[in-house]
């Protein structure tokens, strides 16, 4: 599984292997019932500690996008569509609202934030 880890990024590494992973999910890369390398394979293949890649799929399942099988391995889990879509739609607010008090920080008001909200949206 290809997944790249920014080491210079401030966002911790298991978050990234998560992010990603779940990106790949709800791409339809990564299919229900389909295997995941296992925690020490996944760790060399990324040249991160064990305990990183146990933490992300840890954090997988608490999720719901991942099932894991003691002795089998971790496997992709149908989370509903409905769960993965709310995921992403929190998502998409918070980096609403972090725009949001940018612009403000900067000085813009309510009224200028939304004109630019226009502007980018139809483009």
């Amino acid at each position: 599984m290809h997944i790249i880890i920014n080491n210079s990024s401030m966002q911790p590494i298991y978050e990234q292997i998560v992010s990603q992973i779940k990106d790949k999910i709800i791409q339809g890369e990564l299919r229900e019932e389909e295997m995941l390398p296992s925690v020490r394979t996944f760790a060399k293949e990324l040249k991160v500690s064990a305990l990183t890649v146990k933490k992300a799929y840890d954090a997988l399942e608490e999720e719901g996008f991942v099932v894991t099988v003691h002795g089998k391995g971790s496997f992709v889990t149908m989370a509903n569509q409905e769960r993965m879509l709310e995921a992403k739609k929190r998502e998409v607010e918070a980096d609403l609202e972090m725009a949001i008090r940018k612009g403000r920080s900067c000085g813009m008001s309510n009224q200028e934030i939304a004109e630019l909200f226009q502007i980018v949206l139809e483009d």
